[in-house]
């Protein structure tokens, strides 16, 4: 009888310890139980870290939140300032009181045309920094001559010629007469060419010495040159 009971007593707790285990299956199933890894593990202080930083309490350094009044960089509130270098300075546009045309502010080119015949064009490029004027007429002198020769007076244009930095004027000479009419005709290897000033009377400044063609040019007694003019055309005119 001691041993059926003792058999007994461990079938009843094993069944016992059947439900418990059961119960505790059921229980973790649906979600009422907690598991072991489920537990929140407490936090470890780390020397010298922050307490509280949540990344959304201030703007990062460079951006502004909408409605920021925070100052910049400067202590400017709400104005933002322009990076180091990126103002730009405006382009330097070339000022300053026009001057006369001369040798030292222009390039003087002397070129013979075919068209019209017997004829060179001058071309005076300002070099300068500043607008200068071309007054008058070109007063050219052509290998040893002591004279200028005569301007073309119907050729005078209705202003004074005006030149910006890096811009042309030009004038004609009419070298020679084409009917061979023309007096003391003979060839020259060299060019002077001097500027008038306001005055009109005067040579001013340095002259110029554009070269000729090799061979050189013919002239004669008919030698006679155009006002400065603003335009090629208007200088080949006559």
């Amino acid at each position: 009888m001691s041993s059926l009971r003792t058999t007994r007593a461990r079938l009843v707790a094993a069944a016992a310890t059947a439900v418990l285990a059961a119960l505790s299956l059921t229980a973790c199933e649906d979600g009422t139980g907690v598991h072991a890894s489920d537990a929140p593990t407490p936090a470890t202080a780390t020397p010298n870290s922050p307490t509280t930083a949540p990344s959304s309490a201030a703007p990062s350094s460079g951006s502004s939140g909408a409605g920021s009044s925070s100052p910049q960089a400067g202590g400017t509130t709400g104005t933002a300032r322009p990076a180091a270098g990126a103002s730009a300075s405006k382009a330097r546009v070339p000022s300053g009181k026009p001057v006369t045309c001369e040798g030292a502010n222009t390039r003087t080119v002397a070129a013979p045309l075919n068209r019209p015949v017997n004829h060179m064009l001058l071309t005076v490029t300002n070099t300068g920094s500043v607008p200068c004027y071309l007054y008058g007429y070109p007063a050219v002198r052509f290998g040893e001559a002591q004279a200028v020769p005569p301007v073309i007076e119907a050729s005078q244009p209705q202003a004074v010629v005006a030149l910006g930095p890096g811009e042309s004027g030009y004038a004609s000479v009419n070298l020679s007469a084409t009917d061979g009419s023309g007096t003391n005709g003979h060839t020259v290897n060299s060019l002077t060419v001097s500027f008038h000033g306001r005055s009109g009377n005067e040579s001013v400044g340095t002259s110029a010495h554009p070269s000729l063609p090799a061979k050189g040019v013919y002239v004669d007694d008919s030698l006679k040159v155009t006002y400065w003019q603003q335009s090629m055309d208007d200088a080949v005119q006559w």
